[in-house]
């Protein structure tokens, strides 16, 4: 049985071992591998039933005669098309066309008898020949409907994905230029007009700012949809949904209906209301459930007031027209929101729609449909929101471009979503809901990761043509002129834990890397963005050679870039396809690493298997630092006075800071950023892996308001020697 299970997970991408990043090989379980599978659909638990799965398999890959989807590269004609040939059309003349997006159409007859064959099968009575035909027509980068006409067999039709061969760069790349500019959680923003979390309107202050010192780039944490009144549910990281903006991040007193709306002013002015805006602003942390009851109220008497426009005045069409572009995704995600309230405001248990009653958590079902017809002014509500999210997100586009930023905003996006949220509600067929993708064993995380997050099912995502995969590219770019993308590996594969177990009974899963890097790459230059894939940890080497073929910029992190005895690599020693900066948000500020922060709050919250590791990290942290200041000295960067032991500087100067970001604008690297949190000497950092309510995660704001930070002494030094380091042209 044990062979059989390994040979049909085998079927699904699932693998049956894996190397961590020692060299240990771990096993998959059988029970793992059942388990995994079950989360597919697959039925594995006993031996009638993988027999059975094999079959199904087997018939379900001849089954197509011709694949529902070919992602192929521009550059690489002819392309070969797999046909599934019964008996009766071999041989025989069958005509095509191709219909490409603008229109045209390319038609022509194929004569299969003169195709290669690969293979024949009879699969339960049901014979197939399989034979290869090389397509050669002249079509652009684009998505173009490929149909085999045949009277008998009726047409069959194929999504051909016709990608460039890499992703796009912006302009200053191609004139030698290094970008250099910021990255910010939002949320953690203080500004002297914000109601208690950074907002799109401070996103566009930051952009301005670091525009006027010559900066190219601005990064922000994932701006994915959350749940708006959920305090408990804030990580950027586990959103709702990735194809919407999160709402909570809406500047109100921006909106333009607010200028007209005597209700919404006369609230917002009253002494109790400002009077709880500034206990929001001051609080140190985010509260994100004040904050939401502070803005909700006053946005849907803006709503209320949108809605006494008449049908024809340019901002009510515009908001139809965003509702007509936004088509099925969009209300669905709307529906969710609606359904999520109105069951969280009867009890604020519920956490997501698998807790929903049963006849709600079927998207197609008829309570669903009646709660439309009795809810549609609120689920309009949700999709007035989002409209203003993303003109208010074209507003910071906009700063961008005037303030000269090369690149311009950089947006984040997420490995994966919320079991609970809203894109799982709406895609239930496509999502493992039950597993969750995490991380094998590493030096941070030593029992493994667990980040409770569905994956999406591979089988299914190929079958769906992937049209979850472009709508979620579609709607991170959509204002971005940058894309990070988190865990970039889960392009080509992504560590599984099975239901009901820890990570350290999860393997990997594979993914179709070849065809997700095409279609990167197809919308990455109709976007005209650039991509960034965070690449940290193990990567396999196949994985690193294909994203720098396809120009997707590595992620280097000054703390990792090593060479073997440890020493600190020099700046030439960096790739210039790549972004460079200190740190990361999951990883300890430079003022936090220098002071050992990082290792002080593990060792309070007990998260060190024991004394001697936790003794070890510190050890080993008082050589890096040692090692890090010779390396500084090594390069003529090391500030005048400062000793070598770093023993003699127990607290992070801001010099040496500004030291560091001249050591990496050194490099040869495209991008260089830096966070705020390490412009200003912060020791907190914003996300500590493998903690929750132990920590304040994505809760904790910055000491300084942004008004604070354009004349801080720190900022204009580091940003003026960013400058000199990599001017915008050369």
């Amino acid at each position: 049985m044990h062979d059989s299970l390994v040979q049909l997970a085998a079927c699904y991408g699932i693998a049956p071992n894996y190397y961590d990043i020692w060299g240990k090989r771990h096993h998959a379980s059988d029970e793992s591998l059942r388990a995994l599978l079950s989360a597919m659909g697959v039925r594995a638990d006993t031996p009638e039933a993988i027999l059975q799965a094999q079959k199904d398999h087997e018939t379900q890959r001849w089954h197509f005669l011709i694949p529902p989807v070919r992602v192929v590269r521009s550059h690489q004609r002819p392309w070969s098309i797999r046909l599934n040939l019964p008996p009766a059309l071999d041989g025989r003349t069958l005509t095509w066309h191709i219909e490409e997006e603008t229109g045209r159409v390319h038609r022509s007859d194929l004569h299969t008898g003169n195709l290669h064959s690969a293979e024949r099968r009879d699969v339960e009575g049901d014979v197939r020949i399989g034979r290869e035909w090389w397509l050669d027509v002249d079509l652009p980068p684009g998505y173009h409907k490929l149909v085999l006409e045949h009277e008998a067999a009726g047409n069959r039709e194929c999504l051909l994905v016709v990608a460039p061969p890499a992703c796009f760069q912006p302009p200053v790349f191609d004139r030698g230029g290094r970008v250099w500019g910021s990255s910010v959680q939002l949320y953690s923003l203080r500004s002297d007009r914000n109601w208690g979390i950074g907002d799109y309107g401070d996103l566009a202050t930051v952009i301005e700012q670091w525009g006027a010192q010559g900066g190219g780039i601005v990064g922000v944490n994932p701006l994915h949809a959350l749940y708006p009144h959920n305090a408990e549910h804030c990580s950027p990281y586990s959103p709702s949904s990735r194809l919407f903006k999160n709402v909570l991040y809406l500047a109100v007193e921006a909106v333009e209906e607010y200028r007209d709306c005597s209700a919404a002013q006369k609230k917002v002015r009253t002494r109790t209301f400002q009077k709880r805006l500034k206990t929001l602003r001051d609080n140190e942390l985010v509260d994100y459930r004040g904050v939401s009851e502070c803005k909700f109220p006053v946005l849907e008497l803006l709503y209320a007031h949108f809605r006494k426009l008449e049908e024809y005045t340019p901002r009510k069409q515009a908001f139809r027209a965003f509702q007509k572009n936004g088509g099925e995704n969009l209300r669905r995600h709307t529906l969710f929101e609606a359904l999520q309230a109105h069951f969280h405001a009867a009890d604020a248990g519920v956490w997501g729609w698998p807790v929903w009653p049963e006849e709600y958590r079927d998207p197609q079902s008829e309570a669903v449909r009646r709660f439309i017809e009795a809810h549609i002014d609120r689920i309009e509500f949700y999709e007035y929101l989002q409209w203003l999210a993303d003109q208010q997100l074209h507003a910071a586009r906009v700063c961008a471009h005037d303030s000269k930023l090369s690149v311009g905003l950089y947006e984040d996006l997420a490995v994966s979503i919320d079991r609970g949220g809203g894109e799982s509600w709406a895609n239930q067929d496509l999502y493992a809901v039950n597993a969750s993708v995490g991380a094998p064993p590493d030096e941070f995380n030593l029992q493994g990761q667990n980040w409770g997050l569905p994956p999406l099912i591979p089988e299914r995502l190929k079958h769906a043509r992937y049209a979850p995969f472009i709508a979620t590219l579609r709607a991170t770019m959509r204002h971005a002129g940058a894309l990070r993308i988190d865990h970039v590996m889960g392009l080509a594969r992504l560590f599984w834990v099975p239901p009901g177990l820890d990570a350290s009974h999860g393997t990997y899963v594979s993914y179709p890397f070849d065809d997700l890097l095409g279609i990167l790459a197809l919308e990455s230059h109709r976007h005209r963005c650039l991509v960034i894939g965070e690449d940290l940890g193990t990567v396999p080497d196949e994985v690193r050679h294909a994203l720098h073929a396809h120009r997707v910029l590595s992620y280097r992190l000054l703390y990792f870039e090593r060479r073997q005895d440890g020493d600190f690599k020099a700046p030439a020693e960096y790739p210039d396809e790549a972004i460079v900066a200190a740190t990361t948000h999951d990883l300890p500020t430079l003022a936090g690493w220098w002071r050992g922060r990082d290792i002080e709050v593990r060792a309070e919250l007990d998260l060190f298997p024991d004394a001697a590791m936790r003794d070890a990290q510190w050890a080993q942290r008082a050589l890096d630092r040692a090692k890090l200041l010779l390396a500084l000295q090594r390069e003529g960067c090391l500030p005048e006075g400062l000793p070598t032991d770093p023993a003699a500087t127990p607290e992070l100067p801001p010099a040496l800071a500004q030291a560091i970001a001249a050591y990496l604008a050194a490099a040869p690297a495209k991008v260089e950023v830096w966070q705020l949190e390490d412009v200003l000497s912060i020791k907190e950092q914003a996300n500590l892996p493998g903690t929750t309510s132990e920590q304040p995660n994505w809760r904790r704001k910055l000491p300084f308001t942004l008004e604070q930070v354009a004349d801080d002494e720190r900022f204009i030094a580091l940003t003026e020697r960013l400058a000199a380091q990599r001017p915008a042209s050369v």
